[in-house]
């Protein structure tokens, strides 16, 4: 059993808690800007002292609304700053927070509300507020954030003497539950992890001492978009907050990159479906520009990987950097640009990068650090960073952490950092740890420098009729890399051999329809026989097929109508396919895929 550990280099007093920084911001630096609010069309500086009273105004009022130390509140909003208002409110009243998608369907939420036991919700819109019809127990009150929840709370609180604030602040310690953040459920019905102030702040100071408070400090800008539901996304935004960094939120993704150009971050953070559509947007862009366009972008693309490659062993020769500098002028400036021109190194996680792709970037000038983590860790438990990395790895353990490696190949995490169990779920705690180690479910490789390498899911994992174990998640990455692909469902398990179920990127598609004397108006649907586009998926396909053996390529494939979304109930909130859900709504595609084999 192969293991590696980082030794912690920080402490955690037992009274401490991660709302506590809020308080320290506003007595050392009042004036510091902590938060850029998006009013109309400018961005609205918060400092540090505003934002405490905020706080302490929403705590108030929480205490008023009869929330006691350790109740449990529901979060369910898009990412804002109203978002990290409430959650630092909540801590500050002594309750805990029940963070909830805002895609959830109603009979998510009431689940979560119930097991949670949650006394008061706090929403977005009427919308959401809709969803909890029936659902509070009791006195139990919905506030809306578009209906003015803030400056209600901050009247109510009116009459609460600010020092029974601070009493409950007191009262903490860092062993009690912060939040109960439910697993996304890809399968079965989601599971409340126990996630501690210790288990926050213990992430929050590795995120810190591993290298990445070179941008994580004051003046450096990040802007949150990802949803704070996630604890990926709220981990990295509670370690910019504690290192006293700028942030701003959108929730958009169809518009965020317009806000890269008006807040300039210096540093994103997104999960690889992010990373791919930037890349892909890109050869998208030179694909309809014509031929010159398409092979400039293929040469930029082929010396950015090369370069990258080439900083692993012994770095570039002098004709590969003339070569990156002339792809510099054509190509990576623009794309730079796109980011907002600012952006210095940006963070990966909630999904396995391709290693083509993260030498894309690196070699573009923008390095994404990736890293690996479950909710039950509290976001990042392995990361790579800047003067460490290893691209095609998820890092070594932050600080205080370990893992090993178990002899079936599940990796196994150990630390400050992982949870201390399911809320109410006895059972189910049991079953995730071994011997005192999370079992993550995932299956990885430890190298001799203690870097983690993911192999695939145990749940994923196909075994085919012929006994053969076939990992989906490198193949479908690879798919994905070719710009007219938009999802890839790899399936076979128990089957005679692998196929896949792919969906089409519209905007590509319709390049090809034009470039293939194909009628604008057909469908995905009306072309998925067509013999041009099934030679086009083929040569993709047999791309994919060159990276694994004969027994784990793919044979055959079918095309699916529509797109997979999260809307439709394909996709998680960051963006993994739910396979079981696929699996079942095309059931039919997956047997057209075996009939008369």
């Amino acid at each position: 059993m192969r293991e590696y550990g980082a030794p912690a280099r920080f402490t955690i007093a037992d009274d401490e808690s991660i709302v506590r920084t809020v308080f320290e911001h506003a007595r050392r630096s009042p004036d510091r800007v902590l938060f850029s609010r998006p009013v109309e069309d400018r961005w609205v500086d918060v400092t540090a002292l505003e934002f405490a009273d905020l706080v302490t105004g929403v705590a108030k009022g929480l205490v008023a609304a009869g929330v006691g130390p350790g109740d449990r509140v529901a979060l369910l909003s898009a990412t804002r700053f109203e978002w990290t208002l409430f959650d630092f409110a909540i801590w500050a009243a002594g309750a805990v927070s029940v963070p909830i998608y805002d895609s959830s369907s109603p009979d998510q939420i009431r689940w979560i509300v119930e097991d949670s036991g949650a006394v008061l919700a706090i929403v977005e819109t009427a919308t959401h507020a809709a969803g909890f019809d029936g659902v509070m127990s009791g006195p139990g009150r919905v506030l809306q954030i578009e209906d003015r929840a803030v400056e209600k709370l901050v009247a109510e609180g009116v009459r609460i003497d600010d020092a029974v604030v601070g009493d409950r602040l007191a009262g903490i310690r860092a062993d009690d539950l912060a939040s109960l953040v439910y697993t996304s459920g890809t399968t079965g019905r989601p599971k409340g992890c126990i996630l501690t102030h210790r288990n926050f702040l213990s992430e929050v100071r590795g995120i810190l001492v591993a290298s990445v408070g070179d941008v994580a400090k004051p003046g450096n800008r990040m802007l949150t978009f990802l949803p704070l539901a996630h604890v990926l996304a709220r981990a990295v935004s509670l370690a910019m907050f504690e290192a006293g960094g700028t942030q701003a939120h959108w929730s958009n993704f169809g518009t965020v990159a317009g806000q890269f150009h008006r807040f300039r971050p210096h540093v994103i953070l997104g999960v690889p479906r992010v990373f791919e559509k930037v890349r892909d947007s890109a050869a998208h862009a030179a694909e309809t520009g014509g031929r010159i366009p398409r092979a400039v972008f293929a040469f930029a693309e082929a010396t950015a990987i090369a370069y990258s490659e080439s900083l692993d062993t012994g770095g570039p020769s002098r004709l590969l950097k003339l070569r990156h500098a002339i792809a510099d002028r054509l190509v990576y400036a623009k794309l730079r640009a796109a980011l907002g021109d600012q952006c210095w190194w940006a963070i990966s996680g909630g999904g396995a990068l391709m290693p083509r792709l993260g030498h894309f970037f690196r070699g573009v000038g923008v390095p994404i650090y990736e890293g690996y983590g479950l909710t039950e860790s509290t976001a990042a438990h392995c990361v790579n960073v800047p003067d460490e990395q290893k691209i095609g790895t998820v890092g070594r353990p932050m600080s205080g952490n370990s893992v090993r490696i178990a002899p079936d190949g599940e990796i196994e995490l150990g630390g400050g950092v992982v949870f201390v169990g399911y809320w109410r779920n006895d059972s189910a705690t049991a079953d995730t740890f071994h011997d005192g180690w999370l079992r993550t479910g995932d299956l990885g490789e430890l190298d001799d420098d203690g870097y983690l390498t993911l192999t695939g899911r145990k749940k994923d994992l196909l075994v085919t009729a012929g006994g053969k174990n076939v990992s989906p998640g490198p193949l479908e990455d690879r798919l994905r890399s070719n710009v007219l692909v938009s999802q890839a469902v790899v399936v076979g398990d128990g089957r005679p051999f692998i196929g896949v179920l792919l969906t089409l990127d519209p905007e590509p598609f319709g390049n090809w329809k034009s470039a293939n004397g194909k009628p604008a108006s057909a469908t995905v649907a009306d072309l998925a026989t067509d013999t041009d586009l099934r030679a086009a998926l083929q040569a993709v396909i047999d791309d994919a097929n060159s990276t694994v053996s004969h027994a784990e390529a793919i044979k055959r494939f079918e095309i699916l109508p529509h797109d997979l979304s999260e809307e439709s109930g394909e996709l998680t909130a960051t963006l993994k396919i739910k396979r079981q859900v696929v699996s079942e709504r095309f059931a039919e595609q997956i047997e057209s895929i075996y009939r008369g084999h």
